[in-house]
């Protein structure tokens, strides 16, 4: 992706090289995934799952120099934020309303968030309690080894504009709704909601990216797919159990995951992006 010596955000906190004990919140991301796996098939016990992951949290805080590597990705991270700002905020006020721009943490190891405490293990996830999209970095790497995602980029571009995508949620009223809504339903109904929010959000993704396709490369679509692919729920299930349970997804499949993306990116149209049909 075309990105250097564009503008970048100054609503970036960078708090990598820092590493601070907590309490892990398994929140939206794929520790919350692998956690209710390990519950669904039995595989072991998913409290101690949890403990395992705290002890490996440093309990004091240590502060290291960032290599150039990092501080570049640094960089990109902020100009990647500078855009869904733009775009955003085009968006918006097209539709007559005012764009509340996000923040953005880097992190490593934990981070504390008026979500709760966060280990890297729960992935890239996003706060309304502060509105600020939470990142370690290091997630990107798993994500290509273990997860066998295409890497590039790309991958990263599209990740933080889906975190965006729920801050425009937020922002819109549409997360608080299906909250709201889960409280009365049984566990696979509250499920099809959190796919449902899921894939708008990557729909969300696909918006952005149609809107900054003059800054896009050859592959850079496929990289976020391949992404995308990645952290569906039958691929992580099928990763870490062998097992795959459609009624236990809350983000969706790879297939959907891609098919959701790609309507945002073909179209840019925000008005086509319900994905709550499946009530």
């Amino acid at each position: 992706m075309k990105w250097k010596g564009r503008r970048k955000s100054t609503n970036l906190d960078d708090r990598r090289g820092k590493s601070t004990g907590g309490k892990i919140a398994a929140g939206g991301g794929i520790i919350a995934i692998i956690f209710l796996a390990i519950q669904i098939f039995g595989g072991g016990d998913a409290s101690e799952f949890l403990n395992q992951l705290q002890d490996q949290i440093p309990a004091t805080t240590e502060e290291r120099e960032l290599t150039a590597a990092e501080l570049e990705l640094g960089d990109f991270a902020a100009t990647m934020l500078a855009d869904t700002e733009d775009i955003w905020s085009e968006i918006f006020t097209q539709n007559s309303a005012d764009y509340r721009e996000p923040g953005m943490v880097l992190f490593t190891d934990a981070v504390s968030t008026a979500c709760g405490s966060a280990s890297s293990a729960s992935g890239p996830f996003y706060c309304p309690g502060d509105e600020k999209v939470y990142m370690d970095l290091i997630f990107f790497e798993e994500l290509r080894t273990r997860f066998g995602a295409q890497g590039g980029d790309f991958a990263i571009a599209y990740v933080i504009a889906h975190e965006v995508g729920h801050h425009v949620q937020h922002l819109l009223g549409t997360a608080g709704e299906v909250r709201n809504l889960q409280q009365g339903m049984n566990q696979k109904e509250a499920n099809e909601l959190s796919v449902a929010l899921e894939l708008q959000a990557d729909f969300y993704a696909g918006v952005w990216a149609y809107h900054n396709r003059e800054y896009l490369e050859e592959g850079d679509i496929q990289e976020a797919l391949s992404a995308a692919s990645a952290v569906g729920d039958d691929a992580i299930q099928k990763q870490t159990s062998g097992r795959v349970i459609p009624d236990s997804f809350t983000h969706g499949t790879s297939q959907q995951r891609m098919d959701w993306f790609l309507k945002g990116y073909k179209t840019g149209d925000i008005s086509l992006g319900n994905t709550f049909s499946v009530r």
